[in-house]
């Protein structure tokens, strides 16, 4: 039995291939001019944006899409290469706190810029900005009402 119409079965469809396929052109472009994976640029751009650089594996994962030992492994990952250390949480000695280090900074620049630059490539450019605003709309749409049945 067809549940999905050829309208939504061709929006649906889209949307998972070009996300799949943008996910690996991101993913190899990242290792060719980082040397990191896309999920720990993601880490590093999360904890870049916090002042100080330091942000609770548990928030990390909930900010994303990896589960909290799917991110501790990643920060593992992180660890072993000298871009972030990990301290305990003093304020309940089970959690812990991911901290970008001053080497994992530097990392996550070079790869901001070389990410920026494949963005505009793959994606941006091939938008105006009239519809890269209603796209933004449609995916805060989707956000907002995930959140909202949440709660």
């Amino acid at each position: 039995m067809e549940h999905f119409s050829a309208l939504e079965r061709a929006s649906w469809g889209e949307f998972l291939s070009t996300y799949a396929m943008l996910d690996r052109i991101i993913e190899a472009d990242l290792q060719e001019h980082a040397r990191i994976t896309h999920v720990e640029f993601e880490v590093l751009l999360r904890l870049s944006k916090q002042n100080p650089h330091k942000m609770r594996i548990q928030d990390i994962a909930a900010q994303s899409i990896l589960t909290r030992s799917g991110v501790s492994r990643v920060v593992e990952r992180l660890e072993k290469a000298g871009l972030v250390i990990r301290e305990t949480a003093d304020e309940d000695k089970r959690g812990a706190y991911a901290v970008l280090t001053n080497a994992g900074m530097e990392r996550f620049r070079v790869a901001m810029q070389f990410h920026w630059e494949c963005v505009q490539r793959n994606f941006i450019c091939l938008f105006s900005d009239e519809e890269l605003t209603q796209m933004a709309g449609f995916w805060k749409r989707i956000k907002e009402q995930h959140h909202s049945q949440n709660e």
